[in-house]
């Protein structure tokens, strides 16, 4: 009989109960150290008191009015956004898959309005991931989601990743733009050098064409500025954000200028629970913690030490890892052995990792770990390499 939940996750046989910073509490008293952060979405911790503090005040005054109306924390969460991006304009989403849907639809209608119905076309990359809604998985083309789920939407072109002289080719009358990760995150944790991203900007601008970034598990400090395509000192006309930016609080957003958002206009698009007020309240404070140059410096400096200590962990142990892989807090380890094996050691081992694409153990710990919390994580990524080691 098919169980109450309806059985789409191969879930680890732990239940958390409890979260306090750097750390998670299973239901049996364990304390494990979390380099996870839910995916990259509790960007500062577990229990934030500037997080728990604006939920609360919110939940106590007002919960949802929906979009029929004004809403305070939206015009002021979008407000801070606007004020510290490239962009001039922003709608809030519940997810990131949201996000993906609208970022289509907004350069898609850009270019109808504009008189060139036929730019419909967006060019996308091996190993990208743009969440599982029907546009999502058609935008990443990958079989492993898209088998079994009927006909995909039209209009993606997939590339090779770092296939310069495809992507030149593929641009033609019916291009719209290109959609891509800085980072990618579930594909592996491969970051686009800054030199191609400044060339897809330079080429975008050459066609004519729309740049969107999906900035969704590599936005909100986690590479150390703001949003990663900052490293390469270029902008994109469209941005796709989630996770983070809520601190843990379903949040989405899209990101745009005016003259790439030109065609949503009244009517165009809509959510009932897109920018509520309790998701806003957390927003704005997760946005006056991140937005602070000091924050993202000690982000930097923190990285920086994690990485010089994951190095030496992979020198260790060379039949388990190969290459530490990443950028800022976005870190990956290259296995060598299985890392699905490493994740599982982990566990036993009491700390929390993520599995991606191309074998490869994501570390996505909270932005506020201390230094602490990193020479607990290496002391405990030590004893699970060990452990895949003697099995």
């Amino acid at each position: 009989m098919i169980p109450s939940v309806l059985p789409t996750y191969n879930r680890a046989p732990l239940t958390f109960v409890k979260g306090e910073g750097s750390w998670l509490i299973e239901a049996d008293g364990r304390r494990f150290l979390d380099l996870g952060a839910g995916i990259a979405v509790n960007a500062l911790g577990h229990a934030h008191p500037d997080l728990v503090a604006a939920l609360t005040e919110q939940a106590g005054a007002l919960w949802h009015t929906s979009n029929l109306y004004h809403i305070p924390k939206q015009q002021e969460l979008a407000d801070k956004l606007v004020a510290n991006t490239f962009a001039d304009t922003v709608f809030f989403t519940n997810s990131g898959t949201e996000s993906c849907e609208l970022a289509i639809k907004m350069a898609r209608k850009h270019f109808y309005d504009a008189g060139q119905p036929e730019r419909t076309d967006i060019i996308t990359f091996e190993g990208s991931f743009h969440g599982r809604s029907s546009a999502g998985i058609a935008a990443a083309g990958s079989e492993k989601m898209t088998k079994g789920f009927g006909p995909l939407l039209p209009g993606f072109k997939h590339l090779g990743w770092g296939d310069h002289n495809a992507l030149d080719a593929a641009i033609d009358d019916k291009t719209a733009a290109i959609l891509i990760e800085p980072v990618q995150g579930e594909g592996g944790i491969r970051p686009l050098p800054d030199q191609c991203l400044k060339g897809l900007r330079a080429l975008c601008d050459e066609k004519g064409i729309l740049l969107i970034l999906d900035e969704v598990q590599c936005g909100v400090g986690r590479t150390g500025r703001l949003f990663a395509h900052e490293w390469a000192g270029v902008a994109p006309d469209i941005m796709m954000v989630a996770k983070g930016i809520g601190g843990g609080f379903p949040l989405g957003a899209v990101l745009a200028t005016e003259a790439a958002a030109s065609g949503m206009t009244a009517g165009t698009h809509g959510s009932t629970y897109g920018g509520n007020p309790l998701g806003c309240a957390v927003g704005c404070a997760v946005m006056d913690i991140v937005t602070d140059p000091a924050f993202l410096a000690e982000v930097n400096r923190k990285a920086g030490l994690m990485r010089q200590k994951l190095e030496g962990l992979v020198a260790a142990h060379p039949a388990v890892f190969e290459a530490v892989r990443g950028t800022g807090l976005m870190l990956g380890l290259k296995c060598k052995a299985s890392n699905i094996d490493v994740v599982n050691a982990g566990y036993g081992a009491l700390v929390v990792t993520v599995p991606a694409a191309d074998n490869v153990v994501r570390l996505l710990p909270p932005l506020t770990l201390t230094d602490d919390d990193i020479a607990e994580a290496m002391s405990r990524l030590e004893q699970a390499a060990r452990a895949v080691e003697v099995a």
